[in-house]
């Protein structure tokens, strides 16, 4: 039962990565660029992004969260608390960053594709803009350390 608990580590692991990386690189690259482009471009290419991921990122989130409490299960029943109590912390971690993203982030993700399908700059795109700024590191390390849960998960199954 290992090997399922080690897989479901691993699935967890990488699909929370994805995420990470996103986030991560939202707060390291993207944030400094939108606040040097001008509200009109600041609109469509966040409203672009913002298409794309709320389009494609379900797959890789839902994936994280189903692993990670599959995780956690296996781990408790296959008599393998340590590991599960990690992938347990780390799938709480996934649950108050998916609140987070659906209070916060999401609404503001919805004004911006309207704005930018419709060809129009909201009056108060830049107060949105750092709205959703003002959680992306907390939303980045909350991905950072579900990842590390998952995998100190996967090394403390293996023990």
């Amino acid at each position: 039962m290992t090997v399922l608990v080690d897989v479901l580590a691993i699935v967890a692991a990488l699909a929370t990565a994805v995420i990470f990386g996103t986030d991560t690189v939202a707060a390291l690259v993207l944030r400094p660029t939108y606040a040097a482009v001008d509200d009109g471009t600041l609109t469509r290419v966040v409203g672009l992004d913002h298409r794309y991921g709320n389009a494609r990122m379900p797959v890789p989130g839902i994936l994280s969260v189903v692993a990670g409490a599959a995780t956690t299960l296996t781990a408790f029943l296959t008599g393998r608390p340590a590991a599960g109590l990690a992938a347990g912390i780390a799938l709480l971690l996934l649950l108050v960053w998916l609140v987070l993203f659906n209070r916060i982030s999401l609404p503001i993700n919805k004004v911006f594709i309207e704005a930018a399908e419709a060809g129009r700059v909201p009056a108060d795109a830049r107060r949105l803009q750092e709205r959703w700024d003002s959680i992306i590191n907390l939303r980045a390390t909350l991905q950072g350390l579900a990842l590390l849960g998952f995998c100190l998960a996967l090394a403390l199954a293996a023990a």
